[in-house]
C-alpha cells in the first residue's frame, strides 16, 4: 500500500473503534432557529430570626439599671420596605412596650424591662408607624441591635424570669 492510503486505512480503522453518538450526525440539508425564556418573578419577601436578649445569670439587688443587648437578622428582597416590631412579651401585665418578665418556678413576681431601639431611647414596640423600626430591603441579611434595660425597681424574689418576645418584620 502507498503511504496515503495506509493513512487512510488507520483513520478508518480508528473510526470503528470510537462508538458513535446518538445524534452526533452532521447534516447540510438547512437549518432553522427559534427562541425560549428563561424566567423568574420575585415578589416582596422578607424573613427574620433573634437571638436571646440574656441580661445575666448572677444579678442580685436591682438597684442600679442592668443592660444588655441582642441582634436581629432582617433579610428583604432589594428595594422593599419594611417595619420589624416587637411584642409585649408573655410576661404578667406585658402590654404595648410596658414589658415584664415572669418568675419560673410558680411565683407570682415580676420583673419591669425595656427595649429600645436605640441605647437607651425610642422604646420598641409593635405598632406599626409609631414604634416599629423601618428600613429598606437590600437583598442580603441586616442586622438590627435591641437594647434591653431592667430599671432600678424593688428587687423581687429569687427565681429565674422569662418573657418570650415575637418579633415580626412587616412587608
Amino acid at each position: 500500500m502507498r503511504p496515503t492510503v495506509q493513512r487512510l486505512a488507520a483513520i478508518l480503522s480508528l473510526g470503528l473503534l470510537v462508538p458513535h453518538l446518538a445524534g452526533a450526525a452532521v447534516y447540510s440539508n438547512g437549518s432553522r432557529t427559534t427562541t425560549f425564556d428563561a424566567q423568574v418573578t420575585i415578589i416582596a419577601d422578607c424573613t427574620i430570626a433573634a437571638n436571646t436578649l440574656d441580661f445575666g445569670s448572677s444579678q442580685g439587688v436591682l438597684s442600679t439599671a442592668v443592660t444588655a443587648n441582642t441582634t436581629l437578622s432582617v433579610l428583604c428582597t432589594n428595594t422593599t420596605p419594611y417595619n420589624v416590631g416587637l411584642s409585649a412579651g408573655t410576661g404578667t401585665g406585658s402590654s404595648g412596650t410596658t414589658r415584664y418578665m415572669s418568675g419560673t418556678a410558680g411565683n407570682t413576681s415580676t420583673i419591669a424591662f425595656n427595649l429600645f431601639q436605640t441605647n437607651g431611647a425610642t422604646l420598641w414596640g409593635n405598632t406599626q408607624g409609631t414604634d416599629t423600626k423601618s428600613g429598606t430591603g437590600t437583598g442580603v441579611a441586616q442586622t438590627l441591635t435591641v437594647y434591653g434595660q431592667i430599671p432600678v425597681q424593688t428587687t423581687p424574689q429569687p427565681d429565674a424570669y422569662k418573657s418570650t418576645i415575637t418579633a415580626t418584620v412587616y412587608f
